[in-house]
C-alpha cells in the first residue's frame, strides 16, 4: 500500500489562471505560498517560504477561478504529481499538487466564504465498509 496525500494552508501568490478543455471542463492553475519561522542559534527570527504549484479540475476549478484571487487564504488537499518534459535539449521535471478538496479561509468581508467548496465524501461513499453500531467492543 502507498499513500500520496498533501495538505497545505497558505495564500495564493497570483490570481488563478482559468483554462478550459475542448469538452468544456474547467481547469484552474494557481500557486500557494506557505511559510515557517523559527529562532536561529543567535536568537534571531528566521523565516522560509515555499511555493507550491497547484491545479484543480471541473466544478472545483470553477469555484477557485470565480472566488479566489491573489492573497486569498486557502486550505487544500490533494496529491503530488510530477510531470517530465524536454526543454532546450534537457529533461526537466515539474511537481504540482492536484487539488481534490479546498476550503476558502478568508473572511466574508472580502467576498470570500468559509464554507468548503467540496465536502469530503462520507466513508460509505468513498468505498469504505460501514460499521455496525451493535459491535460489542
Amino acid at each position: 500500500m502507498s499513500v500520496n496525500k498533501v495538505i497545505i494552508v497558505g495564500n495564493l501568490t497570483r490570481d488563478p489562471e482559468a483554462k478550459y478543455l475542448p469538452d468544456g471542463k474547467a481547469i484552474s492553475n494557481f500557486s500557494i505560498a506557505t511559510s515557517e519561522s523559527w529562532k536561529g542559534k543567535d536568537g534571531e527570527k528566521q523565516e522560509k517560504a515555499e511555493f507550491h504549484n497547484c491545479v484543480a479540475f471541473g466544478g472545483l476549478a470553477e469555484v477557485i477561478n470565480t472566488y479566489l484571487k491573489k492573497g486569498s487564504k486557502i486550505y487544500v488537499e490533494g496529491k503530488l504529481q510530477t510531470d517530465k518534459y524536454e526543454k532546450d535539449g534537457s529533461t526537466r521535471y515539474s511537481t504540482k499538487i492536484v487539488v481534490k478538496e479546498m476550503t476558502m479561509l478568508g473572511g466574508k468581508d472580502k467576498g470570500e466564504s468559509s464554507e468548503p467548496a467540496q465536502k469530503p465524501a462520507s466513508p460509505a461513499k468513498a468505498g469504505f465498509d460501514t460499521f455496525d453500531d451493535d459491535i460489542p467492543f
